[in-house]
């Protein structure tokens, strides 16, 4: 009987974890991040383990089945039942050896590190099996980055598969490897804590507490699976799973190199492939509360973007403010910025905040993604990882910019030389009265010998500013009138409106006027649809002709066809989910 796909939708994308519902779309019998039961395992709820597993090991090579616990397969009249080959494959170790018997299944795969090197039929990248079981995971995981790169080939790779990593998974990593893109779970180390008389939880492996009556029976071991799958389902939803992952990593220093080694390759691979987001729905936190956190690539991609491509306004190259940052967000709405901007009381001026962990970020860009959007714990205190990072992108900024003068309301040391800083906290509050009295002074100081300000309109370099960062390019506002009461702005040209300013969102929100104009100036990714197809509605996987892999969450696309401009979409899936993630990757906007 041919083997049939399992039915499921994306509920929620949090980086490489997506919530999936499993079966009928409009009356779901389960979701993953999910279980996986074996024969002797205690029964579960379909809702937390909707599938069952049978090992045969008297053949060689040994097969495996894979059993859907309840009609999860369209058009859902029955269960189904895939099977597998395990294969004989060489351990990790022997990868260069192309030798031994590739595990092999249709809508169930296995593959191990060997068949990820050496098996030519995975290149078929049209083949989207229902789930991918990296076999041995538990090898992988005691060797050097093994099983981060392996799980990052193929979560791109197989974007629509569920990946399930047999025997390395508890209720203590669940967050964590869901965040690595594994999204079946099993048993295997929760049966093992039982007949070690332990207790496998969410914050690692401990004795059970007589005086609670806590036992470590297999009963006992699936609750702790039952809470960690309900905390990761619900951290996927509120796109909080880096936190929580963050926490989980610390039951163990292996749980740590595997999070950090994963935050290093995706920030490796970040430049070809589209990992994060451009901008975020309100409301939305990054929450940088442990010394993880100042890894995840959203955070080093900012200080590298800052550093190294980052360009000031043309007229405020010349004084660089730097300021303190503050608990609320953006910083403007704050008193003590108030104050500041009250003292300062020139627009020339180049006013940077001074933060942790995103290190610098300027007054023109502090509404966007995720200077608008970051939280951390406000002591007062640096750490030298701290201040080595600030110092480092304000001496390249420096370098790169060409500021005559710095007057510093930081409360840090710059370490910076051959430039004339004027500090002006000298030990004190920045917002006390004598601080704020020689900042003032520092900023007319700076522009004594100028009869007075250049013409220009602020709103315009905080806008092209914007644009540069986000878009590459200032080009399509020349020759644009920017009105409206800050810090919403309506963008226009010749009467005609091209777009608005969304500081909530922190983004632009383009018209349907601006779009032949962004295309032609090479601003807006690209999505090309297959040829004679007929644009009807939202973008999926098989419409798609051609993509740019760089696409992030959220970006306006221009949908192309056969050369010519269609309209635009806004991108619901990253790049590394194109061009087979599963269900819709760009919703329709606008229609020439």
């Amino acid at each position: 009987m041919e083997e049939r796909p399992l039915a499921r939708s994306t509920i929620s994308r949090d980086r490489f974890s997506r919530l999936f519902s499993i079966g009928d779309r409009n009356s779901p019998e389960s979701y993953s991040p999910c279980l996986i039961i074996g024969e002797n395992d205690p029964e579960l709820p379909i809702s937390i383990a909707p599938l069952n597993l049978k090992l045969d090991n008297s053949v060689i090579p040994s097969s495996m089945e894979i059993t859907t616990r309840s009609k999860l397969c369209y058009p859902f009249d029955r269960k189904d039942t895939w099977t597998a080959s395990q294969g004989l494959s060489l351990p990790p170790s022997l990868i260069e050896s192309n030798s031994g018997e590739f595990p092999s299944g249709v809508e169930f795969l296995p593959v191990t590190w060997s068949s990820l090197h050496h098996d030519s039929s995975l290149l078929k990248t049209s083949f989207q099996p229902s789930i991918i079981a990296l076999m041995d995971a538990p090898q992988l995981s005691k060797n050097t980055g093994l099983i981060e790169t392996a799980l990052f080939t193929i979560r791109t790779h197989f974007p629509s598969s569920l990946i399930w990593a047999p025997g390395i998974s508890g209720p203590d990593n669940c967050a964590l490897l869901s965040w690595m893109g594994v999204d079946i779970f099993d048993l295997a180390r929760s049966r093992q804590a039982s007949s070690l008389g332990v207790l496998l939880t969410e914050s690692g492996p401990r004795l059970p507490e007589p005086s609670t009556k806590e036992d470590c029976s297999m009963v006992s071991q699936c609750q702790m699976w039952t809470n960690s799958i309900s905390s990761t389902r619900s951290a996927i939803r509120a796109g909080s799973l880096r936190e929580l992952a963050e926490l989980q990593s610390k039951s163990s220093p292996r749980s740590v190199e595997h999070l950090r080694r994963h935050d290093q390759l995706t920030l490796e691979k970040s430049g070809k492939l589209g990992m994060t987001q451009s901008s975020v729905q309100i409301g939305t936190q990054l929450r940088c509360h442990s010394f993880e956190s100042r890894n995840d690539v959203t955070i080093r991609l900012w200080r590298e973007e800052i550093s190294e491509k980052y360009e000031p306004p043309m007229r405020m190259r010349d004084v660089l403010v730097l300021l303190p940052c503050s608990a609320k967000k953006p910083y403007r709405l704050s008193k003590s910025h108030s104050r500041f901007r009250k003292s300062i009381g020139n627009r020339r001026v180049h006013e940077i905040m001074v933060t942790s962990p995103l290190g610098l970020v300027p007054r023109e860009l502090e509404d966007i993604w995720p200077a608008a959007h970051y939280d951390i714990p406000v002591t007062g205190d640096w750490d030298e990882d701290e201040l080595s990072i600030i110092r480092q992108m304000l001496s390249r900024l420096v370098e790169r910019v060409g500021y005559s003068s710095i007057v510093n309301h930081s409360g840090i040391e710059t370490g910076l030389v051959g430039i004339n800083e004027i500090d002006t906290r000298k030990g004190e509050s920045a917002g006390s009265k004598d601080s704020l009295a020689r900042l003032k002074d520092a900023v007319s100081y700076s522009f004594e010998n100028e009869s007075g300000e250049l013409d220009f309109s602020p709103r315009e370099e905080k806008l092209k500013s914007i644009s540069r960062f986000k878009l590459g390019s200032d080009e399509w506002l020349d020759g644009c009138q920017i009105r409206g009461r800050p810090p919403i702005f309506t963008i226009s040209k010749d009467g005609e409106q091209m777009a608005k300013w969304d500081p909530r969102r922190g983004r632009f929100l383009f018209s349907k006027a601006s779009l032949k104009n962004l295309w032609s100036l090479g601003i807006l990714r690209k999505v090309e649809l297959i040829h004679g197809i007929e644009w009807t509605g939202d973008i999926f996987p098989n419409m798609i002709e051609d993509y740019d892999p760089s696409i992030l969450l959220d970006d306006e696309l221009a949908v192309i066809q056969e050369g010519e401009l269609l309209g635009s979409a806004r991108a619901v899936a990253p790049g590394w989910e194109w061009p087979f993630g599963p269900g819709k990757l760009a919703k329709s906007r606008h229609r020439l």
